[in-house]
């Protein structure tokens, strides 16, 4: 009997073990990411990456180069819904729904939104390497190459 409880007690360490672990895997994206411009690659905005309660994943922008248009902080004026032209930039959840796809190693099944366009589009997020996170944003399936990719640095940090 001892034996069969030692075994059970075994058993449960090691599955919560492997699950810490594939939590901690899929927790290293949390953080902040320095964005870049499509056309001139110059620094554009720092995202903060976020777990919800819910256990899926959220991005928002924290920071922008130029923050001001006109100014007036930059607000979401390209948003197809006339109620949220108003709401600002910073702060603005821009990633949202993602989950941690253990096997395939990245983030998917969320949609990113573009202010510059005011469109969002379903996503994928995979790291590069420790600090390059590739995001596709796409319509319709991943393969069918009717999308965007871009790179986003890891930083230790929020931006002032």
């Amino acid at each position: 009997m001892k034996i069969i409880i030692t075994a059970v007690l075994f058993a449960i360490s090691v599955a919560f073990a492997g699950n810490a672990k594939a939590q901690s895997k899929a927790d290293r994206i949390i953080g902040y990411y320095l964005t870049y411009d499509d056309d001139t690659h110059a620094e554009k905005s720092q995202v903060q990456i976020y777990k919800d309660a819910n256990g899926k994943y959220y991005g928002k922008i924290v920071w922008l180069k130029e923050p001001l248009k006109n100014g007036k902080p930059k607000v979401d004026d390209k948003n197809p819904e006339a109620k949220l032209q108003n709401r600002a930039i910073i702060g603005l959840e821009m990633l949202k729904g993602f989950k941690y796809n253990a096997s395939d190693d990245e983030w998917s099944e969320g949609t990113i939104y573009n202010p510059s366009s005011g469109k969002t589009y379903n996503c994928y997020m995979k790291f590069e390497s420790g600090t390059k996170l590739k995001i596709r944003g796409y319509i319709g399936a991943s393969w069918m190459g009717l999308g965007k990719t871009a790179e986003w640095t890891k930083e230790p940090a929020l931006r002032k």
